[in-house]
């Protein structure tokens, strides 16, 4: 008789577990859209009304935590990203996907440096945030490469880099809110630059 290799799923949360998870990840979402990501957690739990151990218990670091307070924005990026699939302008999908990841990113101090510096790094929390974007993109991109209005050349893992280099230029610069557009419109120009030189 076959062994079964299916994982257990998780137990689910005491009633007042579930109750302290959600308050501690709506002060997190407050902290962290209020002070950035690198607000203190002792006082995310302490307006929780639980004790940093309890914190701890629910989110081992601070990663952790972010990526729980992240997900309801990956919903809505990867949802984008189906939407987008079927754009008439396969480059154009590509692009205006891009920035609403420059708007997500712009919600929360920090985020983009957080998801720019795990990007590779696959034992980080945030990885859960950071594949499923690149599948999610990777779908719009080779859709555009094929298309012939997107180079060869452009990967996935440089293009989301590259999307939370202008997210993170655009935090630093508050008083240039048109700062993202521009640099994302000079990014659909690279795009295509060498298949125009070509022709």
């Amino acid at each position: 008789m076959a062994t079964s290799t299916a994982q257990t799923p998780p137990r689910p949360m005491r009633a007042d577990a579930r109750r302290n998870y959600d308050r501690l990840l709506g002060e997190a979402r407050t902290a962290f859209a209020e002070h950035g990501t690198d607000a203190s957690l002792e006082d995310i739990a302490r307006r929780a009304g639980v004790g940093i151990g309890t914190l701890y218990r629910h989110f081992p670091n601070r990663h952790a935590l972010m990526n729980a307070v992240f997900q309801e924005a990956l919903t809505s990026l990867i949802t984008r990203s189906r939407e987008l699939a079927q754009a008439r302008e396969p480059c154009a999908g590509l692009v205006e996907w891009l920035g609403a990841i420059i708007t997500h990113a712009g919600e929360y101090r920090g985020l983009a440096q957080a998801l720019m510096s795990t990007s590779r790094d696959d034992s980080s929390a945030l990885s859960q945030c950071n594949v499923p974007l690149r599948e999610a993109g990777a779908a719009l991109l080779v859709r555009a490469q094929k298309s012939g209005a997107v180079r060869p050349d452009v990967s996935i893992g440089d293009l989301l880099q590259l999307t939370n280099a202008i997210a993170l230029a655009a935090e630093q610069s508050p008083d240039d809110p048109e700062l993202a557009g521009r640099l994302l419109m000079l990014t659909l120009q690279g795009l295509k630059g060498a298949r125009e030189e070509e022709g």
